[in-house]
């Protein structure tokens, strides 16, 4: 029998939404996956820090710990693991250094809820290190915002890459250093809402502009969904984010 033209025409576009779902979250889950030769030695120690798995978080200790830490964020969906290539290079350079798992990879509140915060506590509180930096790239620096709004024991310094937060609220008048670093090239932060909401940080706070850099070399992990392509390689990119990283604990040290 015959289907009407109008069912016909349905059933066409159920077909296409349905395939076109599957092939973005298909597509979504792979661009999250951590990749790169990086990720296979990111979490093993080395002779300069040693990298232990712990209840929600990973810990990277330097042979001779610096007077200042790291506490990072990542970002929502993203493998935590495309993270620790940069965590790790931050402790080698002698920074104590924690990477922090959020509940569902940040997803459906698991970025806001209160296990994320308390997984950062006690990470902080078995550490010998007293003074943090917080650092989080995309909805991990929303995290990290929310940790400087409500306040942290040592807290001494934030980094938020690739986040247009804090938007919601200001953290105009917070006394701790605070660095923004972008890519020109990042649509999922986009500069024309970086610079809207650059009102919202402290008047000293430290701009790090990324020519060329866009939202998925944040991490190591694929092409993220709504981003564009970079014009730098990713590993030029990363060399720009551990040095603002590096920056802001050296002072956090003094």
């Amino acid at each position: 029998m015959k289907l009407p033209r109008w069912k016909t025409i349905q059933r066409i576009w159920i077909v296409t939404g349905l395939t076109s779902t599957a092939i973005f979250v298909a597509w979504s889950l792979l661009a999250y996956r951590a990749q790169g030769p990086e990720r296979r030695t990111a979490l093993q120690s080395d002779a300069r820090a040693t990298v232990a798995a712990a209840d929600g978080y990973w810990s990277f200790t330097p042979q001779v710990p610096a007077r200042a830490g790291l506490i990072f964020f990542p970002g929502a969906l993203v493998d935590p693991i495309a993270y620790a290539p940069l965590v790790h290079a931050i402790a080698d350079s002698g920074y104590t250094s924690m990477l922090i798992r959020a509940p569902r990879r940040g997803a459906f509140g698991g970025a806001e809820g209160p296990e994320v915060f308390d997984r950062a506590r006690n990470a902080a509180a078995r550490s010998s290190v007293r003074r943090w930096v917080v650092a989080g790239h995309s909805r991990g620096g929303v995290i990290a915002c929310f940790v400087v709004r409500d306040g942290f024991p040592g807290l001494a310094g934030a980094v938020l890459l690739g986040t247009t937060h804090p938007r919601d609220f200001s953290l105009a008048a917070t006394a701790i250093p605070m660095t923004r670093v972008y890519g020109t090239r990042d649509t999922i932060a986009d500069v024309d809402k970086i610079e809207r909401t650059r009102v919202n940080l402290p008047p000293a706070a430290r701009i790090v502009r990324i020519d060329g850099g866009n939202h998925s070399q944040f991490g190591y992990y694929g092409f993220q969904p709504g981003d564009w392509p970079a014009t730098i390689s990713r590993e030029a990119q990363q060399g720009i984010v551990r040095q603002a990283i590096l920056d802001a604990l050296a002072v956090a040290s003094k």
